[in-house]
């Protein structure tokens, strides 16, 4: 068979168009965690109340994520994503309007489920743009989730301070996210099934090559999540730091992920999938042992910069990995987005339980221990190095008889 190649003008514009739905899922995830205090006063729940209900989130998108390969194949890559993303933008409104627990249980469940099978469509369609590209481009489109989360964390942080009614803040948000949603997404790949493809099962389980997969990912979101959480606390309780000084190790942290994953693309070109997460997992470790020697805030907050940088481009690697792993990629993306979604479910719980029976510093020890994963089973992800087709002029285009 002779090498496809494609029309580099239609796979660029494919990129910034799922670049663009990247950041807009990153927006209304902004959006709503900066609305949570005023979710949680308006169905009048208690702090144990909210944290139950803040579970529900991961259950759905856990529980919904095994379809999105089967919708994908129904409908079309393109049709899927569109549908998906408008849903999961319009239920962005749904946790604000809820008057109770229950009610605010459905809600989250039914946000995160539409936010799961949403997150593994555009996941598959950019492992493909990336293969048809030639070169690594998923850190920077999970860099374009981080940056669409800040602009929605900023849009609720002054809806917040104007003390906006957040059915109305969300209302406006799920409108304006739907309709630039919606229309990026005329842009993607339209991947079609050929006709001897089998469909998906209907609830594919994980295959063996994305629990493996999964595995590495869920180190670095166990990280990520112990960090994001707990990091503040760490400082304020372990260091007596100030709550601004705790509070701007957060956002520095989030910061460092954000920028190492838009310079991500960069090194793992040049050094690839493996090496380049050995690397990150190296600085993940060193990073966790500054955290839990350091007898002062400035040391920890070093170590949570480097255990960003080390972390950063982990979960993009483990879906180009997923996507290239079998003949399904949307049924091992979310197998690999199944775990990763589960370990942030656990990683803040974990933490804490292990906090009160020992102390925090233990806890991150074992935060540290989890990153030494990421150098020891780098190797899984080797999957992500596979020669990918090369790109065309566009006056050369040969058309992809699956889009």
């Amino acid at each position: 068979m002779g090498e496809v190649v494609y029309d580099q003008r239609a796979v660029r514009r494919a990129r910034y168009a799922v670049a663009t739905v990247f950041a807009v899922h990153g927006a209304v995830a902004g959006s709503f965690a900066t609305r949570v205090p005023w979710i949680q006063d308006h169905s009048s729940v208690s702090a144990g109340q909210l944290g139950l209900a803040l579970a529900f989130p991961a259950l759905g998108a856990s529980v919904a994520m095994p379809l999105a390969g089967r919708v994908s194949h129904r409908f079309g890559a393109r049709n899927a994503l569109r549908g998906l993303m408008a849903l999961w933008t319009l239920s962005l409104v749904l946790p604000s309007l809820a008057p109770n627990l229950l009610t605010l249980c459905l809600a989250l469940f039914a946000y995160g489920a539409t936010a799961g099978m949403a997150d593994v469509a555009m996941n598959a369609i950019g492992v493909e743009v990336e293969n048809r590209l030639g070169r690594s481009i998923m850190s920077g489109l999970h860099g374009m989730w981080s940056a669409g989360a800040l602009i929605g964390s900023a849009g609720g942080t002054l809806a917040a301070h104007l003390d906006a009614d957040a059915r109305l803040h969300h209302l406006l948000a799920a409108v304006v996210l739907t309709v630039v949603g919606v229309a990026a997404c005329a842009w993607v790949l339209d991947l079609q099934p050929t006709e001897d493809e089998e469909p998906p099962p209907r609830f594919a389980l994980p295959p063996r090559s994305a629990l493996l997969i999964g595995a590495v990912g869920f180190c670095a979101v166990f990280a990520e999540g112990a960090s994001l959480d707990w990091s503040a606390v760490y400082l304020r309780d372990r260091l007596d730091s100030s709550a601004g000084l705790a509070a701007a190790c957060t956002t520095g942290f989030t910061l460092t992920m954000a920028l190492a994953r838009f310079a991500g693309d960069k090194v793992v070109d040049r050094y690839g999938s493996v090496r380049t997460v050995r690397a990150s997992g190296a600085l993940a470790v060193l990073g966790g042992l500054l955290i839990v020697v350091a007898d002062r805030p400035a040391v920890a907050m070093g170590g949570f910069a480097l255990m960003g940088l080390g972390i950063a481009v982990v979960v993009p690697l483990c879906f180009a990995a997923a996507g290239r792993s079998g003949p399904n990629p949307s049924q091992a993306i979310a197998g690999v987005a199944t775990i990763t979604y589960t370990s942030g479910l656990i990683a803040p719980s974990a933490i804490g339980g292990l906090a009160q029976a020992t102390s925090l510093t233990v806890s991150f020890w074992l935060v540290t221990l989890l990153a030494c994963g990421l150098v020891a089973f780098a190797g899984v992800l080797r999957a992500g190095d596979r020669d990918r087709p090369r790109v065309s002029r566009p006056d050369a285009a040969v058309p992809d008889p699956r889009s």
